[in-house]
């Protein structure tokens, strides 16, 4: 796809990443007055483009909802400490604090991951909305494991393509670097270990992508060492050369969405002494991963 921005019948559109085709920022889309035809093709443009940018949005938490249902069925959260009082499926993410008390979770998301890997049914889409956002540091970076997967030798993809990877919530909660915690006997039951392929086929065009993460990994099944993970340090810092990777620079209003499917992420940190960030996140329930 060229850098030019392309227009659908009703959108105006150019890729996030010049020269690659991914992502698709959205033009001159107001999300408070737009009509279905038209958020029929900004869904359109996200299912085949890994990730979705619209700018300069003014929505209130009902309206944010009415958006993320276009998409599919809203996921709710593991972690219920930090929603959004009234609203169970907006998850606030900040460092500000209000009467003695944190009102979201701080430097949630560090660490290239996909999110709810660790779940039977991965969700489909993160979608970030900018409530606060500082004057430097904080981006959010997206790995586009479909041109990762294109970029391998023939070989190298069938012989990935076999392999399955143990992805564990436990684990994950119990060694991650920040909102460590220890879980309960219910987040347990509830969070059982899971299986999941290593290269993930995409169900609305069957491209395919490359498909490891951080965090959560156990095992790499169907090599000779299950538990030597060498090989997703190695497939992680393949996906996340520059030339995969979009970086987000926030501004205030910034709806931000990527594909759980077919991308890694991770946020960045900034100076939380100087500056405040806060973020709405809502989530769309996803399927199996094949």
């Amino acid at each position: 796809m060229s850098d030019a921005m392309t227009v659908t019948q009703s959108l105006e559109i150019r890729p996030l990443k010049p020269g690659s085709g991914f992502g698709a920022e959205v033009i001159g889309c107001d999300l408070r007055s737009t009509d279905d035809a038209t958020m029929a093709e900004v869904v359109k443009a996200f299912q085949h483009h890994g990730a979705l940018l619209l700018r300069g949005q003014s929505l209130s938490p009902d309206q944010l909802m009415a958006f993320i249902r276009h998409f599919g069925t809203p996921e709710g959260h593991t972690i219920q400490d930090f929603t959004l009082p009234g609203f169970p499926e907006i998850y606030v993410l900040s460092n500000r604090i209000e009467n003695g008390r944190a009102i979201g979770a701080h430097n949630d998301g560090v660490g290239w991951h996909t999110d709810y890997s660790y779940k039977e049914s991965p969700v489909m889409s993160t979608m970030l909305y900018a409530v606060e956002v500082p004057e430097e540091g904080s981006d959010t970076l997206i790995a586009d494991g479909v041109a990762a997967y294109e970029a391998l030798p023939p070989e190298r993809r069938a012989a990935l393509e076999k392999l399955r990877l143990h992805h564990s919530y436990r684990h994950f909660m119990e060694t991650r670097e920040h909102q460590r915690r220890e879980l309960t006997p219910d987040q347990i039951r509830d969070n059982p270990d899971v299986i999941h392929p290593l290269i993930r086929t995409h169900p609305a065009d069957g491209r395919k992508a490359l498909w490891p993460s951080t965090g959560t990994v156990t095992e790499i099944i169907g090599q000779d060492e299950p538990t030597d993970l060498a090989m997703l340090d190695e497939l992680v810092d393949f996906i996340t050369q520059d030339r995969f990777v979009y970086r987000h620079k926030w501004q205030v209003g910034d709806v931000l969405m990527w594909d759980n499917r077919c991308t890694l992420h991770t946020g960045t940190l900034f100076d939380d002494t100087k500056y405040i960030r806060t973020m709405h996140r809502l989530w769309v329930r996803g399927d199996r991963p094949y």
